[in-house]
């Protein structure tokens, strides 16, 4: 699903008005319409208070007519006009009328008003700010956004919380709405998903207004949702007369004295996402506990007992995976470099891999074209330097991967992977899976999908995707805290299962 722009947005909008050759205060009602339904269907005309912040913009009149429609409908309501400029768009104004002639009169607040009592058994509708906020709202505007949120009031906020722009981090963080919930329209928002902006949604959904699906078709994004409907594109069926050498030999490189849990992980992760054979490379001291561990992987050491010091692999592996837990010793280090220049496989560089080449930026010439590299924020601060807000560290990582025709992969709530300028927002996974060994699964799973032939970009997108929902799985039976990375291999099987399962068939009443 496309994220679209603030301009993007705009255009679909005058997209629809002009092919629908409606009036755009129609397209307004339409959307508002949109918010009366879901909440009417959950209140059923619930005696509740119920108080609408409608700002003077359009964001405003979208508030004006729901109100008109919660009153026509018997609700509760009481209406309050942010009047935060002189200016008022057109179908504001219009709507506002309309309230009036339905015997709704609102009060205005401004810098000298009161603020007004909310309580925690109210309803707050957020209709103050639209998605054109371009400036930090007024000392006391401010006010009455921190007055909303510390009502303990639910708050809904119309498309986004007022106080959030949509292209930067908040100017004052006191000045956002904290939604308990936002009915965004037809789209959604790249804030929804970053560290900094998405603390101010509790939850999402979308409402489809009926935009021009042409324009949607048609245009082009920075940024794509990653769901369930993307994602199934991406999967290569197996065929009934392959074989183990059909998806391919990957390998995993890395542990050391005391991480060879790490290799353990990403081998077994790398077989159970279906690479036809793994065999791991580790120092002689993994060799007894991982051929434990995961029988179903060959294992090949180097000459060292603790670390890594030559990489000598006597085949053309499908795909790599290096780095975990191999540490950050010299001879490692010249190790992971010589391996660089000679390597000729698809690869996945994470974990003390990433921190060798940010150590030694100018082995970054070495990696291959198309290699998908894994960091987490410390990782990434340390390759591409730092970075004030998230909007600048997706800008900074979107340079960094176009220099090195590079995909990375932004591990985190959300993870986003970057590739061609182009940013790819994950929907899965849960806080349980802050965990250690979890990166190394992920790992894992992106080199066997490259081993089966999947491309760069899909085994990282696709990887990233399976991992997050193996996590919801794992976290449905164990909780947050004790979801481990094992458990998360374990339920990579049920991933797979969940993403094709189909919904379950109405029974028909065979008495009816």
């Amino acid at each position: 699903m496309k994220i679209f722009s603030a301009l993007q947005i705009y255009e679909a909008d005058k997209s629809t008005i002009k092919k629908e050759g409606i009036a755009s205060d129609e397209l307004m009602e339409r959307a508002a319409i949109q918010v009366f339904e879901w909440m009417h269907s959950r209140l059923r005309g619930t005696q509740v208070n119920i108080n609408l912040f409608c700002g003077i913009g359009n964001n405003g009149g979208d508030g004006m007519v729901l109100a008109r429609k919660l009153n026509d409908h018997g609700y509760s309501i009481k209406v309050y006009v942010v009047n935060y400029s002189e200016k008022r768009s057109k179908d504001f104004l219009l709507n506002l009328e309309r309230l009036k002639d339905a015997k709704v009169w609102p009060d205005f607040i401004n810098e000298e008003s009161d603020l007004p009592e909310i309580t925690p058994k109210d309803i707050v509708v957020d209709a103050i700010f639209g998605i054109g906020l371009n400036r930090t709202p007024d000392t006391w505007v401010g006010n009455l956004i921190a007055h909303i949120n510390t009502s303990k009031a639910f708050v809904l906020s119309v498309d986004v919380p007022s106080g959030l722009p949509l292209n930067q981090s908040p100017w004052n963080s006191s000045y956002v709405i904290r939604a308990s919930y936002v009915l965004s329209f037809q789209v959604p928002k790249l804030v929804f998903f970053l560290p900094e902006t998405g603390e101010y949604v509790n939850q999402w959904e979308l409402l489809d207004i009926g935009l021009d699906q042409d324009y949607i078709a048609d245009a082009e994004t920075d940024f794509e949702l990653i769901g369930r409907p993307e994602i199934l594109p991406l999967y290569r069926p197996r065929s009934k007369f392959s074989h183990k050498g059909t998806y391919g030999h990957a390998v995993i490189i890395g542990g050391s004295y005391g991480k060879i849990g790490a290799v353990q992980l990403a081998s077994n992760a790398c077989l159970s996402v279906g690479s036809g054979l793994v065999t791991a490379f580790i120092p002689k001291c993994g060799y007894d506990s991982l051929q434990t561990a995961v029988p179903e992987v060959m294992v090949l050491t180097g000459s060292r007992e603790k670390n890594i010091s030559q990489i000598e692999i006597p085949f053309n592996a499908s795909a790599v995976g290096i780095g975990m837990g191999i540490g950050m010793d010299e001879d490692t280090v010249s190790a992971f470099d010589s391996f660089l220049k000679r390597n000729g496989s698809p690869l996945v560089i994470d974990a003390d891999g990433l921190n060798i080449l940010s150590q030694n930026p100018e082995l970054l010439s070495n990696v291959p074209k198309l290699s998908v590299l894994t960091p987490h924020p410390k990782e990434l601060e340390r390759l591409i330097g730092y970075w004030a807000s998230d909007f600048e560290k997706l800008e900074k990582t979107k340079a960094f991967a176009f220099k090195y025709d590079l995909v990375v992969v932004i591990k985190g709530a959300h993870t986003i992977t970057i590739y061609n300028g182009k940013g790819y927002v994950n929907t899965t996974g849960n806080p349980g899976m802050a965990t250690a060994g979890s990166g190394d699964v992920l790992t894992g799973m992106i080199t066997g999908l490259l081993a089966q032939g999947y491309t760069s970009i899909n085994a990282a997108v696709f990887g990233v995707y399976l991992h997050g929902l193996a996590g919801d799985l794992g976290v449905s039976s164990k909780g947050y805290e004790a979801l481990k990375a094992s458990i998360i291999v374990e339920n990579i099987g049920s991933a797979y299962m969940e993403l094709f399962r189909q919904p379950e068939m109405e029974q028909k009443d065979t008495n009816a």
